[in-house]
């Protein structure tokens, strides 16, 4: 049973500020990541190695990790996967400061440690995912799942605006040490929250056996989803929005500067519009209540909002509409990510919650280095037209949004959570 009728219960509230306490830490630590192997090395290669680490173990992890917060506990398993992650951060850390000039070994330990932490992460997301609606009652799940969110928006903005500064004022060492230490203090926080969770009975104390039982709980995983028309829609039309934002923010350097004319400057303005619009798409999720037909309508709407907003930014190269059309980018994924979490999050039982959450997160990373490479070879291909391919991306998911206006099974879906 839910303890608290509130959204900031005790749980709740020691979950999320220690989530937004540690993703701050970890957005200033990648800062300092970048920096450091840019002026130790030069090397883009390194770099981009190095962020690859960071997202294949999601791509090839994301079930195993959901089985496990399904299997086992998920207090624990957050607790111990911040408790680890703090360790290895400060660990790059101590290496910083205790052999500063041996680069070679510290660069090898920097790919080693994006790699675990990356490992971490698959089984740390769809634990946290599946544990929301256990702390929080359904009525205000859409509310924690706008708050969380936002959360994140919120330490990407203050982690890469204090990011730089910091690295010039104190240096690498330093804030590898406050991100290491930030996830120690979200991890000691966790050991005083509850988190209801029926457990499965285990059949069997035989390592071969209870493999056995792992794989069959995985597949089940695959199975719920694949059975259940309103659960693969929301999949393909979160994919669909994955793979074609990637699109956007892969291109728009050469759309900056060779559709709208403009430097840097506007990039960067363009970035903050977007991550306006998503903070106001939560905010706007989380004060209002939708339910039922309302919330149905809403994500509709949002969907096919997205769309056209995608479409026009390839027809119109005014900088200050283009601003005002990648805030209501920002505010339709906002939107559509908490309802769709949201209906995911009330309608799944929790038994199998953790293991549709990992396929979730298996197939949203798992499609972004494939679009990523994608959109710079169809970009040469069409000889940097990028108005043309936004306005083609734009066309796809109006068609997405009208099948998902259309498709009855679809429909009742949506209404039922």
């Amino acid at each position: 049973m839910k303890q608290a009728s509130m959204l900031m219960n005790r749980n709740f509230f020691l979950l999320w500020q220690g989530q937004l306490i540690s993703q701050i830490g970890n957005q200033i630590s990648a800062i300092a990541m970048l920096f450091w192997l840019k002026q130790t090395t030069s090397s883009a290669t390194l770099i981009g190695l190095i962020m690859m680490a960071s997202a294949l173990p999601s791509v090839l992890l994301g079930p195993i990790g959901g089985t496990f917060a399904d299997r086992y506990p998920r207090r624990t398993i957050i607790i111990c996967c911040d408790l680890f992650a703090g360790l290895m951060v400060l660990s790059q850390a101590g290496l910083l400061f205790i052999a500063p000039r041996a680069s070679d070994f510290i660069i090898v330990w920097l790919f080693v440690m994006s790699t675990v932490i990356a490992i971490i992460d698959t089984f740390f997301k769809p634990a946290i995912s599946a544990a929301i609606p256990d702390i929080l009652p359904e009525g205000k799940v859409a509310s924690g799942n706008s708050l969380n969110q936002a959360s994140v928006q919120i330490a990407t903005l203050i982690g890469q605006g204090l990011g730089g500064v910091l690295f010039q004022l104190l240096g690498a060492p330093m804030l590898f040490l406050i991100n290491g230490l930030s996830y120690l203090f979200t991890a000691t926080s966790e050991f005083f929250i509850t988190i209801p969770q029926t457990l499965p009975t285990k059949k069997s104390n035989s390592w071969k056996k209870a493999f056995n039982e792992f794989q069959v709980s995985t597949v089940e995983g695959f199975h719920y989803v694949w059975s259940r028309a309103g659960i693969k829609a929301i999949f393909l039309a979160a994919a669909a929005l994955n793979v074609f934002a990637v699109t956007i923010f892969v291109l728009l350097p050469f759309y900056v500067e060779g559709f709208l004319k403009a430097g840097a400057s506007l990039y960067g303005f363009l970035w903050a519009a977007f991550g306006a619009g998503s903070l106001l798409g939560y905010i706007l999720v989380s004060i209002i209540k939708f339910s039922g037909k309302a919330r149905t309508a809403l994500l509709s709407s949002s969907l096919l909002g997205n769309a056209i907003a995608f479409s026009l930014l390839g027809l119109i190269n005014h900088p200050l509409i283009t601003l005002v059309i990648m805030a209501m980018l920002g505010m339709t994924i906002g939107i559509i990510n908490v309802i769709a979490i949201t209906i995911l999050q009330i309608t799944i039982p929790s038994e199998i919650r953790g293991r549709v959450f990992g396929l979730l997160i298996t197939l949203s990373s798992g499609l972004n280095p494939i679009a990523m490479g994608l959109s710079g070879i169809i970009a040469d291909l069409t000889n940097h037209n990028i108005p043309l391919i936004y306005t083609t991306c734009g066309g796809l998911l109006v068609l997405l949004s009208l099948w998902l206006l259309m498709n009855q099974k679809v429909h009742e879906f949506f209404l039922s959570a």
